[in-house]
C-alpha cells in the first residue's frame, strides 16, 4: 500500500508539469491538445547531444529529428 501511495505522489506532480508545459509552452501550437503520453515520446525522449559551457547549454540534434522547429518554439516560450 505505501508503495502505490508514493507513485501516486511522483505522478501526480508529474502530471501537473506535462500540463503546465501543454498550456504555457505549447498553447499556439498544433500539439496543445496532444496527450501527455505522446509528448513525452515526442519532445522529451529525444536524442541529442548536450553541451554545457560556462554561459550556455547547447542541445544537439541528429538530423533527422522531425520536431525540432516545435522543440525550440516550447524551449522559447519556456525560458521568457
Amino acid at each position: 500500500m505505501r508503495s502505490n501511495q508514493l507513485r501516486l505522489h511522483f505522478s501526480a506532480p508529474a502530471y501537473s508539469l506535462m500540463e503546465a508545459l501543454r498550456r504555457r509552452a505549447l498553447g499556439g501550437t498544433g500539439w496543445a491538445q496532444a496527450q501527455s503520453d505522446a509528448l513525452r515520446w515526442r519532445l522529451l525522449k529525444i536524442a541529442a547531444q548536450v553541451r554545457i559551457s560556462a554561459r550556455r547549454v547547447c542541445l544537439r540534434f541528429t538530423g533527422s529529428y522531425p520536431w525540432k522547429p516545435l522543440f525550440a518554439h516550447a524551449w522559447a516560450a519556456l525560458c521568457c
